[in-house]
């Protein structure tokens, strides 16, 4: 374990980190100022003294400002240290030769997936159900409940499953609007993803997102793989859940046919995540992740990075890599996009962090999305995407979706993630499919205390005084032998059914 009293993350910083509970009456800095009362590990004391309204520095950046005065060794947090205005001075580009300097050189790297007729890449292989309207749910879900367990996918050893994608919305939105248009491309977008072989659109057949609407969108690139039906046409629920298997059935021994082969590393668009954060996020897990990203950029791969307002307050860092004025430009717009939409429902940015971050040892989004913004690493930001948009650029980007986990996730994959890497302090059971969750643990305390959820360690990098390096390395290896097939925590748990959720925007009519 670290005998560390005391963690400074940069020279600049007026506050430290507690690697370690601190037990009331112990004087952590040594300043001849003992605590009142235990502070748990994760939280922050201060280094100096804050005048009511100085900025408090964490990262080396702003994270709130003090609400009361605080002295030097005090606990730093909700009870004395409030949100605040940011750095909003953005200096575009201002790192970018910096960033370019950080893309590391790293040989070749290859893995073992599908290979798709149309040059996709995939790391599963799965038959997709997905409805089209929160009325056709059942069906989908039924449907392949039933096939998973009539035991007939064991005579498929190609096809690791078939996975419904049912939701709640679909209809009483407009069909012209914002929401409409993002449902369309989540469903496509998991329709047509590289780890899927083929798919069903079941639908009702009065809403408002049709099936012959999509297929009239998009289907002539994919006729392929696109298959649709509609319980009213069809003869009611029963008897859709049975044609539904039928058509299954049909689809297996080609689905089937396809098998793993080599495939280059650069191929691989692996999404980013966090959830259940803590102190330590920041710290551990996050910043190992940010190299892991590197080295994926270095190898020619895509490392998305989302969760608009999770990364308010760090989003200068950001910019100060972005490759071009119009990748700036799209990002700012997505940030002020929030800031309007959060004050229409009269809600802050500081909604965040949650109670659980907050017992872990967070205080405001600012200090929260510094943290998270360090899983994108060090290199340029090559492009900022919509909501579900298909991610076509390599190297490191950005995809506008909310912090919420599961509307995130569902946003990145849809923009053709194939693998999710998500970093948890707290503790998680999130999964995904049709792209597999990679879960870390920030801390070993977690580690012990979830074993059957977490993936990987990166509590060492405190405790064992394991390198960022040699860690983030760790996560590249994983990530390409979960690429290959490997099983995931989270898919040996069977999780990832009830986590596709759609990006609801817009008045529900």
């Amino acid at each position: 374990m670290t005998d560390q009293k005391i963690l400074v993350l940069n020279s600049a910083d007026t506050v430290a980190i507690l690697p370690a509970r601190a037990a009331s009456g112990s004087d952590p800095l040594g300043v001849g100022a003992p605590l009142a009362s235990a502070v748990p590990a994760g939280h922050k004391i201060a280094r100096v003294r804050h005048e009511v309204g100085e900025p408090v520095l964490k990262f080396g950046q702003i994270i709130g400002a003090a609400s009361e005065v605080i002295a030097p060794g005090d606990h730093v947090h909700s009870h004395n240290c409030a949100f605040s205005a940011h750095d909003s001075a953005y200096a575009v580009g201002a790192d970018l030769a910096r960033a370019k300097a950080a893309i590391p050189q790293v040989a070749p790297r290859t893995f073992n997936g599908y290979r798709r007729q149309n040059g996709q890449t995939g790391t599963r292989n799965y038959i997709a159900l997905c409805a089209t309207v929160n009325c056709s749910a059942t069906v989908v879900r039924r449907a392949a409940a039933e096939i998973e367990n009539s035991g007939v996918l064991r005579d498929y050893p190609n096809v690791d499953g078939v996975t419904a994608f049912g939701h709640g919305t679909g209809c009483g939105m407009d069909s012209g609007g914002l929401g409409a248009r993002l449902l369309e491309r989540v469903l496509w977008g998991h329709a047509t993803h590289p780890n899927v072989g083929a798919a069903i659109f079941v639908g009702l057949g009065c809403e408002v997102m049709q099936v012959a609407r999509m297929k009239a969108h998009f289907g002539e690139a994919h006729s392929d793989r696109f298959h649709g039906l509609t319980i009213q046409e069809t003869g009611g629920t029963r008897a859709t859940i049975d044609r539904i298997k039928d058509m299954v059935l049909q689809l297996l021994p080609d689905v089937n046919q396809v098998e793993r082969t080599v495939c280059p590393a650069s191929s691989l668009k692996v999404a980013l995540q966090c959830g259940g954060s803590d102190g330590f996020s920041g710290v551990t897990a996050n910043p190992a992740l940010g190299v892991a990203s590197d080295l994926l950029v270095g190898l020619g791969a895509t490392a998305i990075l989302s969760e608009t307002p999770e990364i308010y307050g760090a989003e200068q860092l950001l910019l100060r890599r972005a490759a071009s004025e119009e990748v700036a430009r799209k990002l700012i717009s997505q940030i002020e996009w929030w800031e309007s939409y959060t004050a229409m429902h009269k809600g802050s940015m500081d909604n965040n962090p949650s109670p659980g971050n907050k017992a872990g040892g967070l205080t405001t989004i600012l200090e929260k999305s510094l943290g998270a913004a360090a899983k994108g690493g060090s290199t340029p930001l090559t492009a900022v995407y919509d909501y579900a948009e298909q991610v076509t650029e390599p190297g490191f980007v950005f995809m506008d979706t909310p912090g919420y986990d599961p509307v995130s996730a569902t946003g990145q994959i849809a923009g053709g993630a194939q693998i999710l890497v998500f970093t948890t302090g707290r503790g998680s059971a999130f999964g995904s499919k049709p792209a597999p969750t990679i879960k870390l643990s920030t801390n070993d305390t977690l580690f012990n205390a979830m074993p059957d959820d977490i993936d990987l360690n990166c509590g060492d990098i405190l405790s064992a005084s394991v390198s960022l390096h040699l860690k983030g390395s760790e996560i590249l290896d994983l990530i390409l032998a979960t690429a290959s097939g490997a099983c995931t925590k989270s898919e040996a748990l069977g999780l990832g059914d009830h986590e596709f959720v759609p990006w609801q925007v817009g008045a529900v009519m």
